[in-house]
């Protein structure tokens, strides 16, 4: 980085100048233009030392217009230091190593300078790291300026190769700039590249509008995008991901296609792969068509299946809106004419917009035969009076629904003129006479049809630690907002693999920080499984019997990775230089496929297995042979008697630190197995091998057969760091080796396997209520005025549910501060989508049964910073659940409603004929028997 110059200005004549600057800039700002971050700590510390009195007595020509006459000149600050605004590293190439921490605030811990400021600054005083950011248009009317401190980041995924990389790029970029981009890092011919929108890991449609932005093509932070390269030559390998499908479900299909004629841009004009690997006709359909994407985008031709478009980071008022609307009562009342119950009046309230652009919306997302709604005009009114969320920022879903249902409720509240009602002490009093006198004294002042829905009573209870006075107040809810249960650590399963043959692969159950890195979690496992001075780990998640990535980034969040993922670690030598990674990825032939197998319907199964490959050496189709028969030695079954025509004695080929199998071996011709002369110190040693069935895909996308010609130098991708090696199973091979080793790989927490003692589900939504409604002390913060002592005492508090609505909102409490930072709690709650049970929770013992059904929730993936919303809804005419993304809506099943993602939990109260039986005697035991 630079240094200062050597001619210093006088602290007046630099604030002078940065004054010009600034205000010549802000008068021609436009797109495109450039800011610099700069912390805010080396900011505050050059204005005082600029702002500095002049009857002060200067050292180095300091002086400041704040400081007292008696104080000490200010110091001149030292370079520019930005190093805490990102994220450490060790990598030698900073232009790459370079990246923002997430969640950083303007004006709290950075601000932003103009292109001119920052140069003149950085004369004077050197320093940095830069790190600049462009201006670029923004807000409704794209006529609005804002600068992009945080690019998109996107993980970009390489098929058939199964290459990753992660990019940053303006959302203002556009489609083909990133196709370039994606070609330039991979290294691919662009008229043979394809990039689909993989959002969820999924196909959801082709990216092919080159002059679409990335803003306009609705791309998220952290979103998959998947670069396909189709290659139609005869004997190509062409790698498909299946329509409707997942890396949860095998993405990987490799097939030999046949002759197929290509249109300009590459895309099979008559032809495409379907599902089982065959070519079907594309008669009369377009390449939308034959690469149609997965779910479904909207529906339009049943009412209320319509999604809202993303204007930028608004899933999380996506997410809530979907909510609302389809809560029965709401969807009913604002469809009829609900203007006339508008109260413009109320000074609390919003003038009665709010309602109406709610309204409108509701009526537009219910209205039939629909395309996805865009809601510029809610958006507008929204930050119109509610100014947080406004911008293209992200917020909490559930901040947002409190401030619909409070807004919504103050502009349809039907009191015009609200009374002014003293609350009485209990006094001794009934709690149920208290509590309805409470009730009617709420409703006096406030009563619309969020009342109506979704407002609840419960009793709150304090007790003075000194004079044991108590009070009892009954105060009313919109929502309940229950905690989670954190803890400190995590345990994480692993199953460690060797790349050398010498032992099995086994499970590795370690604990690590809650909110550690992958740094801590590969730590852990190097000491559990006795890792070796010359070994480390390398750590991959598998879906779908692939590698979806590798965990090589010492910095990624375990936050990151879920209970129910699945994580492999390898053993592999530390001290590797021009290195590749072969992936030995296992494939099962189906059933009825056909007996040949040049029939044979292959589909993954198993873990992939890895070995480390040396760049510097040749490497031959036989060398290939060895090194798979080396990492499957510790599988090989003792007793081949029932399979006497494969020959399967085995001996090691290499030393657990050697990279590759050597070149000095010579290969016989019979068909299953092979004899190789090992040179050791001198003298050569007969190794015996079994030759399997394995399919090398080139660098050219090519399938090439590693059963022959094991003397065939194989030709090595120069930009792939992996090679892929299919290993094709047949039910002769399968007897050969014992691959049940490699068919269970442990989830990376398995809550079934916890001891008796504990509970076999990790966290109830009954024990979130039960620590809801569990005694405390007050926080000293908010200690109460005891109106005996007349002092402020640190009163316990008990809190009981007295009246429920007809609509019980539940929010789970996953977001929580500490150190003045955010974080989200991951843990999965196992909460009821039927006879959700809460009459053993109402201290009002004359209420009736209480059981209420999930009807939709609103989910959060991902980190603080990074994070998405979706909602889970179901559409109780149809009795099928759905999941609202944005703009795409697709089906899923009730099994999949739960995940450790839900956030927001919406219920409605179950109504049945029995519960008129008087007292609700028979609904009682109804219900005790649901809860048992």
């Amino acid at each position: 980085m630079g240094d200062a110059v050597a001619v210093r200005l006088t602290p007046e004549e630099e604030k002078q100048t940065i004054r010009e600057i600034t205000t010549a800039s802000e008068a021609r700002t436009k797109a495109g233009d450039t800011f610099y971050l700069i912390t805010l700590r080396w900011w505050q510390d050059w204005l005082k030392y600029v702002n500095q009195s002049r009857t002060s007595v200067m050292n180095n020509g300091s002086i400041s217009e704040h400081h007292n006459s008696g104080s000490s000149a200010m110091m001149r600050p030292p370079s520019i230091e930005n190093s805490d605004l990102i994220y450490e590293t060790a990598s030698e190439d900073s232009a790459k190593a370079i990246e923002l921490q997430d969640a950083l605030v303007e004006g709290t811990d950075y601000i932003l300078l103009p292109e001119e400021v920052w140069n003149q600054l950085y004369s004077w005083y050197g320093g940095g790291p830069v790190l600049a950011r462009k201006v670029i248009d923004s807000g409704l009317s794209q006529t609005e300026l804002s600068i992009e401190v945080y690019p998109l980041r996107l993980q970009l995924h390489l098929m058939p190769k199964g290459d990753r990389s992660t990019i940053r790029i303006s959302k203002k970029e556009t489609i083909g700039g990133l196709h370039r981009k994606a070609c330039e890092i991979f290294d691919l011919k662009p008229k043979q590249v394809y990039i689909w929108d993989y959002y969820g890991c999924q196909k959801h449609s082709l990216m092919n509008d080159m002059e679409k932005t990335l803003d306009g093509a609705n791309m998220q932070m952290d979103q998959d995008i998947l670069v396909e390269v189709i290659n139609g030559n005869s004997g190509r390998c062409v790698g498909s991901v299946q329509e409707n499908g997942s890396a949860d479900n095998g993405i990987l299909v490799v097939a030999a296609s046949q002759s197929s004629s290509l249109t300009a841009g590459g895309l099979y004009a008559n032809k495409y792969l379907s599902r089982n690997g065959n070519l079907e006709s594309l008669q009369n359909t377009n390449v939308e068509k034959a690469y149609g994407s997965s779910g479904v985008i909207t529906r339009g031709s049943s009412c209320g299946l319509t999604g809202l478009l993303n204007l930028g980071n608004t899933c999380f008022m996506n997410s809530a809106i979907q909510c609302l609307v389809h809560t029965p009562e709401f969807a009913r009342y604002f469809r009829d004419n609900y203007h006339q119950e508008i109260n413009r009046q109320n000074p609390l309230g919003m003038v009665g917009e709010l309602a109406l652009a709610f309204g409108e919306l509701l009526r537009k997302l219910w209205a039939p035969g629909r395309t996805p709604v865009v809601p510029r005009s809610f958006k507008a009114k929204l930050a119109r009076f509610a100014p947080q969320f406004s911008g293209c920022s992200q917020h909490d879903s559930q901040e947002l629904l409190a401030f619909l249902l409070d807004g919504l409720h103050e502009d349809l509240n039907r009191v015009k003129h609200k009374p002014y009602i003293k609350s009485r002490d209990a006094d001794g009093r009934p709690d149920e006479e208290v509590a309805d006198e409470y009730w009617a004294n709420h409703i006096a002042r406030n009563d619309s049809i969020i009342v109506d829905v979704c407002q609840g009573q419960y009793k709150s209870t304090l007790v003075c630690p000194v004079c044991n006075k108590v009070s009892v107040t009954f105060d009313p809810f919109m929502y309940l907002s229950l905690p989670l249960q954190s803890t400190i650590t995590r345990s994480m399963t692993a199953t460690v693999f060797t790349c050398d043959g010498s032992a099995l692969p086994a499970a590795c159950t370690v604990s690590v920080p809650k909110q550690g890195r992958c740094r801590d979690l590969i730590q852990a496992l190097s000491n559990a499984c006795s890792l070796q001075l010359n070994e480390k780990l390398l750590l991959a998640e598998i879906r779908g019997h692939l590698i979806y990535r590798f965990l090589e980034d010492p910095l990624i969040l375990l936050s990151s990775i879920k209970d129910d993922d699945h994580l492999a670690a390898y053993k592999i030598p530390k001290d590797l230089k021009k290195t590749k990674f072969l992936q030995l990825i296992h494939r099962r032939g189906e059933q009825g496929a056909g007996n040949s197998q040049s029939n044979m319907g292959w589909k993954p199964y198993g873990t992939p297995l890895v070995s480390p490959i040396s760049c510097d050496d040749t490497i031959t189709r036989g060398d290939i042979q060895l090194m798979v028969n080396k990492m499957l030695s510790p599988m090989l079954r003792k007793n081949n008697a029932e399979y006497p025509g494969i020959n399967c004695s085995y001996a090691p080929v290499a030393t657990s630190n050697q990279s590759h199998v050597t070149r000095s071996t010579e290969f016989c011709a019979n068909s299953d197995g092979a004899d190789a002369r090992q040179s050791d110190g001198g003298s050569l040693k007969p190794v015996t091998f079994q030759r399997l069935p394995l399919q090398l895909v080139d660098e050219n996308n090519a399938c090439v057969d590693l059963t022959v010609g094991e003397d065939m130098v194989v030709k090595l991708s120069s930009s792939s760091m992996s090679i892929l090696v299919f290993a094709d199973w047949s039910q002769k091979f399968l007897g050969t080796y014992d691959t049940s080793h490699l068919e269970t790989l442990p989830e990376v927490c398995k809550y079934g396997h916890v001891s008796k003692k504990a509970r076999t589900e990790p966290l109830s939504l009954y024990t979130c209520l039960e620590a809801f409604l569990r005694e405390e002390p007050l926080v000293p913060e908010d200690m109460w005025y005891c109106p005996e002592c007349k002092e402020r005492r640190q009163a316990s508090k008990k809190l009981d549910l007295w009246r429920l609505p007809e609509v019980l909102v539940i929010h789970l409490k996953r977001f929580y501060y500490s150190r003045s930072i955010k974080h989200k709690l991951d843990t999965f709650v196992n909460f009821p989508i039927h006879d959700f049970d809460l009459t053993n929770y109402i201290a009002n013992k004359n209420s009736p049964c209480q059981i209420y059904e999930l009807y939709a929730l609103t989910n959060h993936y991902g980190s603080m910073g990074s994070g998405h919303y979706t909602a889970h809804i179901k559409l109780l005419d149809e009795n099928r659940w759905y999941n609202f993304d944005d703009n795409h809506i697709s089906v899923i099943n009730e099994e999949d409603v739960k995940s450790a993602a839900a956030y927001v939990l919406f219920y409605r109260r179950v109504h049945s004929d029995k519960s008129s039986v008087s007292n609700g005697a028979y609904c009682t035991v109804e219900c005790q028997n649901s809860h048992n």
